[in-house]
């Protein structure tokens, strides 16, 4: 059995879905040198997808999106309680998002987000 490195896991619906709307969120997370991976998961919901895939990271940080947000999940919250959702059309949040997702996994603190979507 090989062990997947630990990185941040980016959850998506497809393997093929289109990730471009993203480079923000992943310069965010390159920027504090904590590596991500994409993985395919078979859940709808964002926040499902997102805690399913903090479960299966290493780091214990999933991310998942849909067409209007990004959310960040920890395995260690509730499942339906994401620890952050931006709009997915705020570059600068979502450079951040992918900031504080890595900063979660180092334990430093969040940078702050312009304005957060309940």
């Amino acid at each position: 059995m090989s062990m997947e490195k630990p990185s941040i896991v980016i959850a998506m619906r497809e393997d093929n879905e289109d990730t471009t709307e993203l480079t923000q969120l992943l310069y965010g997370i390159e920027e504090e040198e904590i590596p991500f991976s994409f993985k395919a998961m078979a859940f709808d919901n964002p926040v499902e997808r997102a805690y399913q895939g903090a479960l299966f990271s290493r780091l214990s940080v999933g991310i998942a999106f849909d067409d209007k947000s990004v959310i960040v999940h920890y395995k260690n919250l509730p499942k339906s309680e994401p620890l952050f959702k931006v709009e997915k059309d705020n570059s600068v949040n979502l450079r951040i998002l992918g900031a504080n997702a890595a900063r979660l996994v180092k334990g430093v603190p969040f940078k702050r987000l312009n304005k957060v979507v309940n």
